[in-house]
Parts: C-alpha cells; sequence; structure tokens
C-alpha cells in the first residue's frame, strides 16, 4: 500500500479521496483544534488510530519539520523495530485567502507565503511525488521581494506558479505545468475549479492529470445530489421519488475503513437548518429557481412582483417608508417601486442566490448564508452542503455549526471545514493518476 502525508489537511476531503484511491496517511498536519476533532473523529471511524498507524499533528505549518515527521511516523506501532518507509505522495492546499478571487485579494497577506514552507517540509522528506491544491487566483497572485528556500531572491512581479516549479526544480523535482480541474468532471455535483500541481521527483516516471469522467452534459445536478433531503416529505416524495445512484453511494459509504469495507450512513447527522423570520422566508419565496438577488432585483423593477400574499414584507415595506400597505402591493405590482423600495424588500445584498435543481450546485463556500434551496425557501444543512463536496453521509462535522464577525478569522466551523474542503472524488482522480506511475 503507497503511503502518503496530507499537509493543511482541513477536516479531510483530500485525505477521503486518497484512502478511496488506496493510500494510507500516515500523517496528517492542520493549525486549526476545530479541524482536528473533526478529522481524528473520522480516522477513528475508518480504523487510523493515532500512535497506532497514523498520526495527526495540530501544528503551524511553519513550526512543522522534516525530522518532526519523521519522529511520529516512525515512533507508529505498525513500524516498531523497523525503518521508516519511503513516502510516495505529500498532498496539501495551503491557505488560499489571499489568493482567492472570490474574495478580497491581498499579496502582502502573510497566508501567501506558506506554499514555500510547503516546499521547505517537501524538501526535507523527499517524497516520491507531490500534489499542490489551490484556488484560481493561485495562478496569477504577484509577489514582491520573494525568496526561496535555496536564497533565490525573484523579481517583483514573479507570480506564483512560477516561483513554485523554480524552487521545486531547485531541490530535485519536475513538475506539470499547473492545471484547472473542474470538480464536476469527475463526479462532484458541484461547479468547482481548483488549480493543481503535481511534481515528480527527478528520474521518476511524470504522473498525468486525471482525464475528465464525465462529459459536461452528464454532470450530476443539485437534485442528483441532496434531492433526498427535501424536508417536506409531500415535496421530497414527489421530487426524488427513489434514490439516485449518488445518493445510494453517500448514504453506503465510498471511503474504506482500515479492514477495507465503507462505513454506512446509520443516522443522518450535521443536518439541522438555520431559524428563519417570516421576513426572511418570505424574501426568499421571491426568488425564481437559478435566479440571482441582482437578478431579482432587475426583474421586480422591470417587470414587478406580486406580494399580495407576503404580509411580513408588506409590514416591513410600510413600516419603513409609511406608505399604506395596499398602496406597498400596487406600487410592486405595477412595476414602480424605487430602488430603495426594493432594497428594503429584498436588503441590499445581490450575491443571494437560488440554486437550481438541473444543474450542479455553484462552488461550496464557508458561509452559507447566501444560498436558497431550489424546493424550500430555507438555507441547506450542513449535510447538504457535504453532499455537495461528495463526502460520504457517515462523515460527521464536529465543532460549533457556524460563527460570525470577528470570529471568523480564528475560528473553523463545520459550515468552514466543508466550504475549505477538496471534494474527496476529486483528490481521488488525481490520486489515482500518482498510484498508476508508483
Amino acid at each position: 500500500m503507497p503511503y502518503a502525508i496530507d499537509l493543511f489537511c482541513g477536516a479531510g476531503g483530500c485525505s477521503e479521496g486518497l484512502i478511496q484511491a488506496g493510500f494510507h496517511i500516515l500523517f496528517s498536519s492542520d493549525i486549526s483544534d476545530m479541524v482536528e476533532r473533526t478529522y481524528t473523529h473520522r480516522h477513528e471511524q475508518l480504523g487510523l488510530i493515532q500512535g497506532k498507524n497514523t498520526w495527526f499533528e495540530r501544528a503551524d505549518i511553519r513550526d512543522l519539520t522534516g525530522d518532526d515527521i519523521r519522529k511520529h511516523i516512525t515512533n507508529l506501532d505498525i513500524f516498531k523495530d523497523k525503518e521508516m518507509p519511503e513516502i510516495d505522495l505529500i498532498i496539501g492546499g495551503p491557505s488560499c485567502q489571499g489568493f482567492s478571487r472570490a474574495g478580497r485579494r491581498d499579496k502582502y497577506d502573510p497566508r501567501n507565503m506558506l506554499f514555500g514552507e510547503y516546499v521547505r517540509v517537501i524538501n526535507e522528506i523527499k517524497p516520491k511525488y507531490i500534489v499542490l491544491e489551490n484556488v484560481e487566483g493561485f495562478v496569477d497572485m504577484q509577489f514582491i521581494g520573494y525568496k526561496g528556500i535555496t536564497g533565490i531572491e525573484y523579481p517583483d512581479g514573479s507570480v506564483t506558479p512560477h516561483i513554485l516549479q523554480s524552487e521545486l526544480n531547485e531541490i530535485g523535482y519536475d513538475t506539470l505545468e499547473p492545471r484547472i480541474l473542474n470538480a464536476a468532471d469527475y463526479g462532484v455535483p458541484q461547479r468547482r475549479n481548483r488549480i493543481i500541481f503535481m511534481g515528480y521527483r527527478k528520474g521518476l516516471t511524470p504522473p498525468k492529470y486525471p482525464e475528465p469522467l464525465l462529459k459536461p452534459n452528464e454532470h450530476l445536478t443539485l437534485l442528483d445530489a441532496i434531492g433526498d433531503l427535501i424536508s417536506n416529505p409531500d415535496k421530497r416524495n414527489t421530487v426524488n421519488p427513489k434514490h439516485t445512484q449518488y445518493q445510494i453511494d453517500s448514504i453506503k459509504g465510498r471511503t474504506p475503513a482500515i479492514d477495507g469495507n465503507p462505513i454506512p450512513s446509520l443516522k443522518l447527522m450535521n443536518t439541522e437548518l438555520s431559524r428563519q423570520t417570516d421576513v426572511v422566508r418570505e424574501r426568499f419565496e421571491l426568488f425564481s429557481s437559478g435566479e440571482t438577488g441582482a437578478n431579482l432585483k432587475k426583474r421586480i423593477i422591470e417587470q414587478g412582483i406580486d406580494i399580495s400574499k407576503k404580509p411580513a414584507l408588506i409590514n416591513l415595506c410600510s413600516e419603513k417608508t409609511g406608505i399604506p400597505p395596499e398602496e406597498i402591493v400596487n406600487i410592486f405590482k405595477q412595476a414602480n417601486a424605487s430602488k430603495e423600495l426594493v432594497e428594503i424588500l429584498l436588503t441590499k445584498k445581490s450575491i443571494r442566490q437560488r440554486w437550481s435543481p438541473n444543474q450542479p450546485s455553484a462552488t461550496i463556500v464557508t458561509i452559507a448564508d447566501d444560498y436558497i434551496s431550489p424546493w424550500e425557501p430555507r438555507t441547506f444543512s450542513v449535510r447538504e452542503m457535504a453532499r455537495c463536496q461528495s463526502f460520504d453521509d457517515s462523515f460527521e462535522f464536529l465543532g460549533k455549526r457556524t460563527t460570525g464577525g470577528l470570529l471568523r478569522r480564528k475560528e473553523v466551523p463545520q459550515y468552514t471545514q466543508v466550504g475549505n474542503a477538496v471534494p474527496p472524488l476529486l483528490a481521488k482522480a488525481v490520486a489515482l493518476e500518482i498510484k498508476k506511475v508508483l
């Protein structure tokens, strides 16, 4: 069985894919205590026991050395009185907040430098193969005054891929040209593009990027993924009368335990839904399938909308403006609503969206407040988000369900654990290509 190390492992999406591909994870690490709870709990489920046949180390990678990793691996019970085996693969996704195009990009964000620490650990362990995963924005982030681990000073404006390839070459690795892979091509019911770097020790057989398993017209849809999780039983039985193969696989489990058998889901976990006021519920009901907040505002202004059966929204608009309720209804119905009145009706948010049931989900992010179910006027549960990422139903996310405000900077609650994860089926596709050349 090939041996792997998973750095920046998060809740364990990448590890799930590696295990599905037949790798044994000897060492993994992440900085978050919330992540640690989820990750180690899952590994115990699978028979990967701390100190016996695997080791998780909660640490800042800047404090993690190759000697630390070797010590923990050689001390495992399975290697008692034996030499540490050669590591076949190191895989990792350094923190991507500074690279992301979805939020504020900051080339001075210290987290951007973590990929350099990743290269340092690779140099100290010398695995046969390496994989780095990150967001698309990783490919064009520029650096000023970057100095590599061997002392090379890169010109201002050097982009991340060039630096990474150069640094790996300096420590004895050839690399493939980075490639953007869409998770939906590999059986994940989600449109999620990720940049993948693959490298190999000089002299070894180069790997290949995985070929798509599905054509665009074959991509799994939101209905395929979570139709059986609709809350209303009548609607669920109408929309999803029988389980899809993807739903069956999620329930039965894809990730094998140490004995070779997947763990089925005996009780559905992480299904709690957010509480909603009447205003929020009625607001969600205004969205058409696949419609964004910006498009809904445009539709209301240009075509009007009937809110006569939305008493909470009518009262809200009336109280905020002093306009009688009956007149509020007529203003919206006749498409005479001002921009200000529409913003009272919907709030100023434009990024909110009601997903389409017949397409893959949008990219799962760490805050699920702005995604609306196509079947019910509500946001999604952690389990529904995890299904869209291709996690097994037996995978339990632990810790706080969500958080807010400044706590987002340091806490990694369940929604964030899901949103930050590498989709297991995408990781599996990449890992299988490494396995082919081992």
